[in-house]
């Protein structure tokens, strides 16, 4: 433990869940707005090339700026940044309802994209001061289960807040959840000032980021959202050409989703209680993620349903247990830049996943896109778990 921080007990419940809704928050934002947007907006997504547009806003400004603004947490403290981003999604939000025309919904996307930022890795640089190591495992889970629940319930409720007022109805939603969720955090999460530390050069962060301390586990989680994304976006594809209809299309990313879902705590658990460490719980999401890519080249409706369970149960497992190794190897004073790196490497995995599915795809089959990425993450355990990812 750092000379300079005292020794933390567990965080009260008042202050997580804060923390927990505003991962929730940035998880039904990406996915609800992104959901509905080709659907229901036909004044402003005028062809695909203005959806593919939109859709990158959001991810290719967490892309830019996460570690940006995890450094800045480091450097003035988590909880400001926090709240200055949960205040700046609520305002870009509110910029389409007032504004209400097609160039004021880049601008509000993209202001969604900057702050979500800003407050998704100080919520997690928080979730790891506001407790000890030896509950990472439960926390980074609970953290882990609400933002699957955001992802889940995004594009199903903004589909009929969409419906039932237009896409201003979803971002007025998303305004006043973003307020909401700042005033809660203003007055339930205690106040964490930044840690004294060492100058860092450019090559001192370099090295930090190529040990295998944090590239295994980020590379995990990298792997696990490919994973996630290419389930997402292409087990409807699978089944449409199996002949499914919507529904059973639609049922299967649910079970992705709920599977995900609840393996989250239970994984940070067992590895808080000792049963598991984070080398082979990663190592094991990583077999069981690929497993499930292997059920997505079999036909029909029992092979896209096994490929979801397999797929959600496999990123649940990475997930709390990558951020809480993460957590545990990474001085108290670089937190926010650490998880800030982390989720950078999460939207590359996010974009590239399907992007390498869809070219092998293109090429041949999308049988052998799920294959290649198979066989990547199968892989994977051989080459950046040969360290382990951190000691508990």
């Amino acid at each position: 433990m750092n000379s300079t921080e005292a020794p933390r007990q567990e965080a009260p419940a008042r202050g997580m869940w804060p923390l927990y809704a505003a991962g929730f928050t940035t998880a039904f934002g990406a996915h609800g707005i992104a959901a509905n947007l080709g659907g229901f907006s036909d004044d402003a997504v005028t062809s695909l090339l203005v959806l593919g547009g939109l859709l990158a806003l959001y991810d290719g400004a967490e892309v830019v700026l996460k570690p940006l603004f995890g450094s800045l947490a480091d450097r003035i403290g988590a909880r400001p940044v926090l709240l200055g981003g949960l205040v700046a999604f609520a305002a870009a939000s509110a910029l389409y309802v007032v504004a209400d025309s097609p160039g004021w919904l880049w601008a509000a996307r993209l202001g969604q994209g900057a702050a979500a930022s800003a407050f998704s890795p100080s919520a997690s640089a928080l979730v790891a001061r506001l407790n000890p190591a030896a509950g990472h495992g439960r926390a980074f889970g609970s953290y882990g289960f609400c933002k699957s629940v955001g992802y889940t319930l995004g594009p199903l409720l903004g589909g009929v807040l969409v419906w039932a007022g237009g896409l201003r109805l979803l971002f007025a939603v998303l305004a006043v959840l973003g307020a909401a969720v700042a005033v809660w955090a203003a007055v339930a999460v205690p106040l964490v000032p930044p840690l004294p530390k060492a100058r860092q050069t450019l090559l001192d962060l370099a090295r930090r980021l190529a040990d295998p301390v944090f590239l295994a586990p980020t590379t995990a989680l990298a792997g696990a959202t490919a994973a996630l994304s290419v389930g997402v976006g292409f087990l409807p594809v699978s089944g449409r050409a199996a002949g499914l209809g919507t529904v059973a299309t639609g049922a299967a990313v649910s079970v992705l989703a709920a599977c995900a879902a609840v393996v989250q705590p239970r994984a940070g658990r067992v590895l808080d209680e000792g049963r598991l460490t984070a080398r082979s719980g990663l190592l094991a999401g990583l077999l069981v993620t690929a497993a499930g890519l292997v059920c997505a080249m079999l036909p029909g409706l029992v092979g896209v349903l096994c490929a979801a369970a397999l797929i959600g149960s496999g990123t649940g497992l990475i997930t709390p247990l990558g951020f809480a190794a993460l957590a545990s190897s990474t001085p108290p004073e670089r937190l926010g830049q650490t998880m800030g790196s982390a989720e950078l490497g999460r939207e590359l995995g996010d974009a590239g996943g399907p992007l390498l599915v869809a070219a092998v795809a293109t090429a041949t089959t999308l049988t052998y896109g799920y294959a290649a990425l198979a066989v990547l993450l199968a892989a994977g355990p051989l080459v950046v778990l040969v360290h382990r990812p951190g000691k508990r």
